[in-house]
């Protein structure tokens, strides 16, 4: 009997049953021990299997993968320290909910604890981020262990499924010799079970548990928001594409309360007319934060990108109820009087039925303040030709088709597409990894968005999230998915010039060097490198122009260079005080 025809059959039946199960996509870097089951990818009906030679870039491009499709995908890499190159991307999984399925492969136990190269303990590598664990055992031609190996795989493509969704690792040892050879294994006493399982299904179908939100609450629910007129529905990051803006601006208009959309919520771009999108500059005036504190708010998303809104719902005194889709929790002030847990889409149905206040006065007050605010963006920006980094990120929303992907990377970006880049007709799906919020990862992450939706993306980031991830153009480039990354360069780490330690006493003479951080990068030379079209605009209709361009196909970095940091803050203060402002004195109501 050859051990590597057994390898063959044992990744054959695990990669059968992951594709069985939903998989669709599997994300291979290069190693030996892990050669059965490339194969066993590249061979599998069913299964796109693409190769990325860094994990950390792997693992990021299959969480783009999966957060697009929202379904599992599988991550392949060898034995020792490659497999714990996907830990950052497991924890913004497990933080924002995305399922992926890790394939560790492994050394056989004999190897273990005694020296032999590349090998390092793999049981639990990503500890609580993990939703399951399990070593699948090394390959044996036996009834019992291929119908074991078949429902574990069943199982951990389930868990990583069903609420809440996140990383299952399966870690697979083989023994050598690890590729094919001339031969035959004689499997004619295996069953067909074993050999075959079911097909066209898991060996083990998990159902997962109903997600319908409970009637009785809703119903409950449904009294509060008819006997209360001052409410608002509050939107943050969520990743969905499930009818979620249609079901909220229905619900907007069944309850009379106006939507404050974050950019990454599926509710800003092409929501309904309820949609306000600068609340951050509105709430920023405090008589008409004050005369505006709503007495219910409804949550559905993520935590709000920006603070100040944030503080304003939890001082309000409002009673607050968060809606939960994937079981997690967004309450971290702990004011939050509910929580609903199941499908926000059914919840909102089911909310707004046999409801009709429609838009009255309070939703309209809304509604002309953002107006207000955004026409004095607009003159502001029709005043100064200059490319801020407010600028940049109205523009590249602007500049951008009609079901077309915006990936805005953490730090500063979200929060400028957040607080400058309004509402508009178009849809756009527009997403992040804000489970974490970390820059890692992010050209990746993006890339793996493209690639699974085959619409034009575009990826909005700062420098030092592209210089974290530049590899990921080598991805890119080898894949041949087509990916427009505009970088906002002002040479180092802006965000922290927003923050008290810019200004601390003690710290000035440090502040450059470990939090500024300037690089001095030509990012032409990168663009060179993984041969992206470069291009450097200078004025705000160049860069809508190389946006357009981007989009056309191919791989494009477009660098923007813009004010140093420090006046990047004066810049942004001074924005949101003429958006403020312009609010005037009221009454609004």
């Amino acid at each position: 009997m050859s051990d590597a025809n057994l390898n063959q059959l044992w990744a054959r039946a695990l990669v059968e049953e992951l594709v069985r199960g939903g998989v669709r996509h599997a994300v291979v870097c290069p190693g030996s021990r892990s050669s059965p089951l490339a194969l066993a990818c590249a061979r599998m009906e069913g299964l796109r299997t693409w190769s990325v030679i860094d994990e950390r870039s792997a693992g990021f491009f299959g969480l783009g993968l999966a957060k697009q499709s929202r379904a599992p995908v599988v991550l392949v890499a060898t034995s020792g320290t490659a497999g714990a190159h996907f830990y950052p991307a497991v924890i913004e999984a497990a933080m924002s909910q995305v399922p992926l399925v890790v394939l560790t492969a492994d050394r056989p136990l004999e190897l273990q604890g005694w020296g032999a190269p590349q090998t390092v303990p793999q049981a639990r590598f990503f500890g609580e981020f993990a939703r399951l664990f399990a070593d699948v055992g090394l390959p044996e031609a036996d009834d019992g262990a291929l119908v074991h190996l078949r429902a574990t795989v069943a199982r951990a493509v389930a868990v990583a499924s069903r609420a809440p969704r996140g990383t299952v690792q399966l870690n697979v040892p083989f023994r050598e010799p690890l590729a094919p050879t001339v031969g035959s294994l004689d499997a004619r006493h295996l069953s067909s079970l074993a050999r075959e399982g079911r097909p066209g299904a898991p060996l083990t179908a998990i159902v997962p548990p109903a997600r319908q939100p409970d009637p009785r609450v809703l119903e409950e629910l449904r009294t509060r928001v008819a006997a209360t007129e001052r409410g608002v529905i509050v939107c943050g990051p969520r990743d969905e594409n499930d009818g979620f803006a249609e079901a909220i601006a229905s619900l907007a208009e069944a309850t009379g309360y106006p939507v404050l959309a974050e950019a990454t919520s599926q509710a800003r771009y092409g929501g309904g007319p309820a949609t306000v999108s600068l609340y951050d500059a509105m709430l920023r005036h405090e008589p008409f934060a004050r005369a505006h504190r709503p007495e219910l708010v409804l949550r559905f998303g993520g935590g709000l990108t920006p603070k100040g809104p944030q503080a304003w719902i939890d001082g309000s005194g409002a009673e607050i109820v968060v809606f939960s889709d994937e079981g997690g929790l967004y309450d971290p002030a702990h004011r939050a009087s509910r929580v609903v847990e199941g499908s926000s889409v059914a919840a909102c149905e089911a909310l707004g039925r046999g409801l009709s206040r429609g838009m009255g006065p309070w939703a309209r007050s809304f509604l002309w303040a953002e107006q207000w605010t955004r026409a004095a963006l607009e003159s502001a920006f029709s005043e100064d030709p200059a490319l801020t980094e407010m600028r940049i990120a109205h523009d590249v929303v602007a500049a951008m088709p009609d079901g077309a992907n915006l990936f805005v990377s953490s730090s500063m970006p979200i929060r400028d597409v957040d607080a400058f880049a309004p509402s508009m007709g178009r849809g756009l799906r527009v997403l992040a990894n804000r489970g974490a919020n970390g820059i890692d990862g992010i050209v990746s992450s993006a890339l793996g968005v493209a690639a699974a939706s085959g619409r034009p993306t575009v990826l909005l980031t700062g420098d030092l999230a592209f210089l974290h991830d530049v590899g990921g153009l080598l991805t890119a480039r080898r894949s041949g998915v087509p990916l427009t990354v505009v970088v906002v360069n002002n040479d180092g780490g802006g965000i922290f010039s927003f923050l008290p330690i810019a200004q601390a006493e003690g710290a000035k003479s440090h502040y450059e060097p470990l939090w500024g951080t300037p690089h001095g990068a030509d990012l032409s030379h990168a663009a060179a490198l993984y041969q992206a079209r470069f291009r450097r605009p200078d004025s705000p209709a160049a860069l809508r122009s190389a946006v357009a361009e981007g989009l056309k196909g191919g791989v494009h970095l477009i660098e923007v260079r813009v004010a140093e940091r420090a006046r990047n803050v004066d810049l942004h203060r001074q924005l949101f005080a003429r958006m403020a402002a312009a609010l005037g004195e009221g009454p609004w109501l």
